[in-house]
């Protein structure tokens, strides 16, 4: 089992113990994705501070040599794109030996028409 599917489950459960839905989760040696289904009550900053938070403390405490980024990307997927999201995160791989994550989430900012600063986007 490779690093990323199996860092994914390890996410998925840190999920469940939260009351955080991870419907799937994938992603490669420099980023992961999470399709996650939040409550409410369960803002999207507080979701990722506990996914991140639970994650860094497990590989700390395994000797792992692990920092997540300072920020992080978030995007709302309506019910009927489900399908297509989750695709694209079960193939991480194929899709980024055509372009690295960096372009592509580039192109994602904009064509999502999200303002940013080139400079900034990854620190």
């Amino acid at each position: 089992m490779n690093s990323a599917l199996c860092y994914g489950k390890y996410l998925a459960g840190i999920g469940r113990n939260h009351k955080i839905p991870v419907l799937v989760a994938g992603g490669t040696a420099n980023h992961v994705h999470l399709l996650i289904a939040l409550s409410t009550d369960m803002p999207v900053a507080k979701a990722v501070q506990v996914l991140k938070a639970n994650s860094s403390r497990w590989m700390g405490e395994h000797g792992i040599d692990f920092a997540w980024q300072e920020g992080y990307g978030a995007f709302s997927v309506s019910a009927s794109h489900l399908p297509v999201v989750r695709d694209y995160i079960e193939h991480q791989q194929q899709h980024h030996a055509k372009r690295s994550y960096e372009d592509e989430f580039l192109i994602l900012l904009k064509k999502t028409r999200v303002e940013f600063d080139p400079e900034q986007v990854f620190g």
